[in-house]
């Protein structure tokens, strides 16, 4: 019998026709701005590149990743080399969108954004990500202890920038009054 998982952060995945596991990463915030620049915000690559520290080289650059566009990242994470290809899908705007790595590092990797207006104006931000890894044993024990904790933290930093940028004049930065 092996140890037991911490509350809500695994479950079970196929993955080569074995059992892998599924780390699940989630978070909210609520922000107090409109809904369609929340979720411009969100889709901004200049605000991903600014919290993640990795570079778009391929595909979406630069502007708002679209339904369908794909964009590679390249950079460093946790001392190492790393290249991220995702996939931009479900997009319905002002409501949902998700990036699904198509190339790198994880067995899968997927990024689910919604957004969900309150009647105080304010909108709830929830995000949810869903990786597995490779290399077995020894890919679950870097999910576990190293890759799981990181990515809550990313998202906490996203979540406080996307707050601060929405709430405050920076925002002016990224969209034009007109988008």
């Amino acid at each position: 019998m092996g140890l037991p998982l911490p509350p809500g952060s695994a479950e079970n995945a196929c993955e080569n026709g074995r059992m892998a596991r599924e780390f699940v990463v989630r978070d909210e915030t609520v922000v107090q701005a409109p809904i369609e620049l929340c979720f411009l915000l969100s889709t901004s690559v200049e605000i991903v590149e600014r919290e993640l520290k990795m570079h778009p080289v391929r595909g979406r650059t630069s502007g708002f990743v679209e339904g369908g566009d794909t964009i590679r990242w390249e950079g460093w994470q946790l001392g190492l080399p790393q290249v991220h290809e995702s996939l931009i899908e479900n997009f319905r705007p002002h409501a949902f969108f998700r990036d699904r790595m198509i190339a790198g590092r994880f067995a899968r990797f997927e990024h689910d954004h919604s957004f969900e207006p309150r009647q105080d104006g304010s909108v709830l931000m929830r995000d949810e990500l869903r990786f597995t890894m490779r290399w077995g044993w020894v890919g679950e024990q870097l999910g576990r202890w190293v890759l799981e904790p990181h990515i809550k933290g990313l998202l906490r930093r996203r979540f406080a920038l996307l707050k601060r940028v929405a709430e405050g004049g920076e925002w002016r930065q990224y969209v034009s009054e007109d988008e």
